[in-house]
């Protein structure tokens, strides 16, 4: 074919990006892959794809013997394998024809003005042809000659998926941004203040996996010397169980000032099953039928050093007695959020200097590594037991660095616990 007539053929209304991969395709996927250019001397030829056409190198590697070495222009699906035959051969022979190669560009003008001052050898200067097309014909340094085309179809195309590429990252990044800011308002959710006690110190933090999530924890002053340590996990996640997981922290919050701020009315200082009711009552009449949350609520007892404590369907806490006694304060009824008709029991047991109590969220013991193993609650009790000796920030942070350390840089769920350690 001669050269204008196969610039005609290669120009023939094609369209920049083809053979990209659309999600919406039904048909099972399919793309050019590999064409092969014969040169003579393979190092010369990649310095000129690479520094005079501003291709990639994308493959580079010894197979049988024979260097196997492949470049792709930037903006390309198709890759050039830069092949250097037996001299004698029939595809040596083939060094120095034209290629039946086309290159398809938006601006064929100024493309040819940048390879040209590059040093590029083109047989003549751009040029339409009847199709209306532009084009013009380029040689490597073995004379190996290729096509540089456009037309109107290919410049509107090239500017369509221009303009989507500019819709589409101005749209993720004000997804990126709204998504920053509620994460900073979800950080401000978490308790900034530790009200006092003396016999007890606690401390708490909540890593969130995603932007913002469903983990809950907070520090609830009850007044009269007692204080309601809360961790909970709500169901879903991103920023579906972050709104959850807002609704449940106001539910307890403005329930906890107006018991405290009416000591007249029998509480959830008396009663903690009485604040869990309505607490259950608001998440249930407030969200969808299937929201729920996983809840372990405890009130603590400066004066007495007692724990009171309602496992509603979540991890049983440890308690790791001074002596390395370790026991779980089990599940003492179901999840809030689903029934209305709810019920839950509460547990009992006294502190002793020494004493202390991990409550965490199933991000902690499901975390897992490369090869798919989980953290698990074992762990969890040995690093409680090797650093017991440490305070409550110490100790924290202990059981952190050694969940992240296994667990390598990807946190795959929000990860929330609570140290307190009886004084």
């Amino acid at each position: 074919m001669s050269a204008p007539a196969s610039a005609r053929a290669a120009s023939h209304r094609h369209h920049a990006h083809q053979c990209s991969f659309h999600p919406d395709r039904r048909d099972l996927y399919l793309r050019l892959g590999t064409v092969s250019v014969f040169v003579r001397n393979q190092e010369q030829s990649l310095r000129f794809y690479l520094e005079q056409l501003g291709f990639e190198l994308a493959l580079d590697s010894e197979s049988s013997g024979e260097r196997q070495l492949v470049v792709a222009p930037p903006d390309g699906t198709a890759m050039l394998a830069l092949v250097s035959p037996q001299p004698g051969s029939e595809e040596y022979e083939l060094i120095g024809m034209p290629t039946q190669i086309a290159f398809l560009t938006e601006d064929v003008f100024g493309k040819y003005k940048e390879w040209r001052d590059r040093g590029v050898a083109f047989l003549r200067e751009p040029q339409i042809q009847p199709s209306g097309s532009i084009s013009t014909i380029f040689q490597d340094i073995d004379g190996n000659s290729f096509v540089l085309t456009t037309d109107e179809s290919v410049v509107r195309e090239v500017e369509d998926h221009r303009r989507e590429h500019i819709e589409r990252f101005e749209a993720e990044r004000r997804t990126a941004q709204e998504l920053e800011h509620a994460r900073e308002v979800q950080t401000q959710l978490f308790p900034k203040v530790q009200p006092p006690l003396a016999t007890l110190r606690y401390d708490g933090l909540c890593m969130q996996a995603r932007s913002v999530g469903g983990d809950y924890y907070d520090f609830l002053e009850l007044g009269r010397n007692r204080l309601g340590l809360v961790i909970g996990d709500v169901s879903g996640k991103g920023t579906a169980a972050a709104l959850l997981m807002a609704n449940l922290q106001a539910h307890f919050r403005n329930l906890c000032t107006a018991y405290s701020s009416r000591p007249y009315i029998p509480m959830a200082l008396e009663q903690p099953q009485r604040l869990l009711h309505a607490v259950n009552r608001l998440f249930c009449e407030n969200t969808a039928d299937n929201a729920f949350a996983t809840l372990f609520f405890s009130e603590y007892d400066d004066t007495a050093r007692r724990l009171r404590y309602a496992n509603c369907g979540h991890l049983p806490a440890l308690l790791l007695r001074s002596n390395n006694d370790l026991e779980w304060l089990d599940s003492t009824g179901t999840v809030v959020g689903l029934f209305r008709n709810w019920e839950c029991s509460v547990g009992e047991c006294q502190l002793f200097a020494g004493d202390t109590v991990v409550l965490y969220t199933d991000g902690v013991t499901e975390s897992f590594n490369a090869d798919g193993e989980q953290f698990g609650e074992d762990r969890l009790v040995n690093t409680l037991l090797r650093n017991r000796q440490l305070d409550s920030p110490a100790l924290l942070c202990a059981l952190v660095n050694e969940i992240r350390q296994f667990s390598g840089e990807r946190q795959h769920d929000d990860i929330t616990l609570i140290v307190a350690k009886c004084r």
